[in-house]
């Protein structure tokens, strides 16, 4: 759910939803998309084959020529179906522009919706380096939403990844929806502060200058100029390392409260989660213990410390 009570939606490729309508008349049905995310997100369903006007079952299509401007044809009969599919896609991307997507999970290797390698055939071996025309088409109308394909969410890191700006662009767009100003965007930012350093230092201190100076620019090029550098640094992976440099920043606001020996119990289990021997959620409750205990108010608003729900787990592997 978002802060408004409204359902998170993401876009998800129809196949992967159980929906019998892939080129052979079957499906691709995923169960941790609709078992578990699932009960956090309201999917909005596409097959572009289908709704281009293509029947089910149909012939096999591939890719070819040029990965850049690459060419939908039919396997066996060689038709071209790439003006079809194109004009499919421009109709289709501004549809879901009134959707109020947070997200996008594409289908592997398909040559319409797969986002990464999808094979683009020509003379010699075929190029894994193209991307399928649909999904290149929600990828240049919609540049910050966060998108995915359903085999790399298998990866416990590109899963985390995923979720995590899933659940921030909805905080954002939240906060565009009531009705921002400058000094709510100063709380914004403050909030995530923590999230945003635990991605990368440099953008947090681009953003944090980017606020700071924000009397300076117009206010409508001051969001865009955010959303832009917040999404785009939510992209880059929170590293073991990075996570580090954040626990101890937090520990650092407890040096007064703790004894010697709460310190070196929560040392050591940081230094744990950095070796790789426990996951980053122990040391992260103990810290949200303390915060609790000693009611930090700065740390208690932090995003950081709950950027997600913890039924998603996403934060308990090594």
């Amino acid at each position: 759910m978002s802060g408004s009570g409204a359902p998170i939606k993401i876009g998800v490729s129809s196949c992967l939803l159980g929906e019998k309508v892939r080129y052979d008349g079957g499906h691709k049905h995923d169960p941790y998309l609709t078992g578990v995310l699932g009960r956090f997100f309201s999917f909005v369903p596409v097959c572009p084959e289908v709704e281009c006007g293509m029947t089910t079952p149909r012939e096999a299509m591939r890719l070819e020529g040029d990965p850049a401007q690459p060419r939908l044809m039919t396997h066996r009969t060689r038709i071209d179906k790439t003006e079809q599919m194109l004009a499919f896609c421009r109709a289709k991307v501004e549809q879901l522009a009134a959707e109020d997507l947070c997200g996008f999970i594409f289908k592997k290797g398909s040559p319409s919706s797969g986002l990464f390698r999808v094979k683009v055939y020509r003379e010699g071996m075929p190029a894994a380096s193209g991307s399928g025309l649909f999904a290149a088409s929600v990828a240049r109308r919609f540049p910050q939403l966060p998108m995915e394909e359903e085999g790399r969410l298998n990866d416990p890191v590109l899963r985390e990844n995923f979720i995590e700006r899933v659940f921030a662009f909805r905080r954002w767009k939240d906060f565009l929806a009531e009705g921002p100003d400058l000094g709510r965007l100063v709380q914004f930012h403050t909030c995530q502060k923590l999230l945003i350093m635990s991605h990368s230092t440099q953008l947090y201190r681009e953003l944090g200058a980017l606020v700071a100076t924000g009397k300076e620019i117009a206010f409508p090029e001051l969001l865009e100029r955010y959303q832009e550098l917040y999404m785009k640094a939510l992209e880059l992976h929170a590293t073991a390392k990075k996570q580090t440099n954040v626990l101890m920043h937090i520990m650092g606001y407890f040096k007064k409260h703790l004894s010697v020996e709460e310190k070196q119990e929560l040392l050591q289990l940081i230094k744990q989660y950095h070796d790789g021997l426990v996951p980053l959620v122990v040391p992260l409750t103990m810290l949200r213990h303390y915060v609790a205990k000693y009611r930090q108010e700065y740390l208690s608003q932090q995003v950081y410390l709950s950027p997600h729900p913890a039924e998603l787990m996403l934060r308990n592997h090594v």
